[in-house]
């Protein structure tokens, strides 16, 4: 995305006309000031990509200029012009933050590369400062299995990923939607270029479009200066719309816009960008009942359908469990330091005779919780998966008789043979802590929760006298004590 808002600051009259004459038919949207007073004065009046200044002007140097932005947290790069005598004082202000300089005289090709630099350095720091998603370490590769409905998926996006085709996945929750979308980019030939996630269920309704399209100064109460959208960031690369069913109908209309002209406005802004973005979206409910409905419009979802991927559930492809089941006990392994534990005949009948309601994501952490319980068996037993007794998934909602029927086979009730998910995660909490030697920090990022929701879960175990929840302590108090 090319910059717009340019800010020149000059007190030689003639240089400043030529030079906004320049910018202008660059199709640059220009503002002028001739001392720094005056600049300060349209710095707080609006927002700018880029400031363009003298390193000398009538009311203080180059120096002073900068020390405006210190203090502010969205600030423009700025370009210094120089005189040959002025050298020293342009390269004082390159070491206090300004991004370039130029020399005078200067040529208009020279002015033009030089914000072309300004513009791709400040592309890349968007993107670095929102949600540009870097994959993780132990995130696998390749999608793993080798049943029908997962050779036939990659086959698909071996034959989808290198075009820039909008696609649609579609499968429930926990069965691996974004990582196909994560497969599509590596395939894809944008894979150098952004790859920016919009998990669209977990923003509310009053800032999706300012996160999805971008505002400018003043759009709204607390917008004190011009932010791009997750569509702007993604611009050359691709945006991941995750959930994309939980978008309200207006905001439904605006996607529809940008997916049909390849164009936006910001919140606020009458201004028109144009981006070029593949778009992948990801939905766990049936788009077809939510148009009847009038929850999704039927044109968004053809724009959308161009190519439809779905993600069997892991019921319906029990023959990868036994291999997903090796990597995820490797994985837990590892980050346990711990050797790799063996699955034993009567935790593989378990994990096969499973319904898995909640996918390939309960499957990893059944596992992860039991290397942590087996307390470093050479075996795992189907004891250590704890997973109770089946139910019906949540999949199908039947109700009426059949309802009553089939809970007949799936009513779950506390015996003294099964422990309750309180006890459980009691268990699972402990047995992490007592591995990572009672670190609080280690304990946290081993068993996938935030350092502060351990806390509260220990401050409610140490209220009901459990001693354990006494013995621990943070990264940051060993440091501390350590120093």
């Amino acid at each position: 995305m090319p910059i717009e808002k340019v800010l020149l600051v000059e007190d030689d009259a003639v240089l400043r006309k030529s030079l906004e004459s320049q910018l202008k038919q660059a199709r640059y949207d220009v503002a002028v000031a001739p001392t720094i007073a005056a600049a300060q004065s349209a710095l707080a009046n609006d927002s700018f990509d880029v400031v363009i200044t003298d390193v000398q002007l009538p009311d203080g140097d180059g120096t002073q200029f900068l020390q405006l932005f210190q203090n502010r947290a969205s600030r423009p790069l700025v370009v210094i012009i120089s005189g040959h005598g002025s050298v020293e004082a342009a390269m004082a202000c390159m070491k206090q933050g300004a991004f370039d300089y130029l020399l005078k005289p200067f040529t208009p090709e020279q002015l033009e590369v030089s914000l072309r630099r300004a513009s791709d350095y400040s592309q890349l720091l968007k993107v670095n400062r929102f949600l540009t998603e870097v994959e993780p370490d132990d995130l696998p590769s390749e999608l793993i299995g080798d049943s029908p409905a997962m050779q036939e998926l990659r086959g698909l996006i071996r034959r989808v990923g290198p075009t820039d085709a909008t696609v649609l996945i579609q499968g429930e929750s926990g069965t691996g939607k974004e990582l196909v979308a994560r497969e599509l980019f590596r395939q894809s030939s944008r894979r150098g270029a952004p790859y920016i996630r919009v998990n669209c269920a977990a923003i509310p309704e009053n800032l999706i479009e300012s996160e999805f399209f971008g505002h400018e100064r003043g759009a709204f109460t607390g917008a004190i200066g011009r932010r791009e959208g997750r569509f702007v960031l993604a611009d050359t690369g691709t945006i991941l719309l995750d959930e994309v069913s939980e978008v309200s109908l207006s905001i439904q209309a605006k996607l529809l816009r940008v997916l049909q002209e390849k164009e936006l406005e910001r919140v606020g802004g009458n201004k028109t960008v144009s981006i070029d973005v593949r778009v992948i979206a990801t939905t766990n409910r049936n788009l077809e009942e939510s148009i009847a409905k009038k929850e999704f419009r039927e044109d968004l979802f053809f724009r959308l359908n161009v190519v439809p991927m779905y993600v069997a559930p892991l019921r319906e492809r029990a023959q990868d469990i036994p291999q997903l089941a090796k990597v995820f006990v490797d994985r837990a392994s590892r980050k346990l330091g711990t050797h790799v534990p063996q699955l034993g005949p009567d935790c593989q009948d378990a994990l096969l005779s499973h319904t898995w309601p909640g996918n390939v994501r309960e499957l990893d952490n059944v596992l992860q919780r039991a290397v942590i319980l087996s307390g470093g068996a050479d075996t795992l037993t189907a004891d250590h998966l704890r997973l109770g007794k089946p139910r019906a998934s949540s999949v199908e909602a039947p109700s009426g008789p059949v309802l009553q029927e089939r809970s007949k086979d799936f009513v779950w009730a506390p015996t003294s043979d099964l422990p309750t998910l309180d006890q459980v995660e009691k268990d699972l909490i402990f047995a992490a802590l007592k591995k990572c030697q009672n670190n609080r920090t280690h304990a946290a990022k081993v068993i996938g929760i935030s350092l502060r929701t351990l806390r509260n879960k220990l401050s409610e175990y140490r209220s009901a006298g459990y001693r354990e929840a006494m013995l621990t302590r943070d990264l940051d108090d060993t440091l501390t004590e350590a120093a």
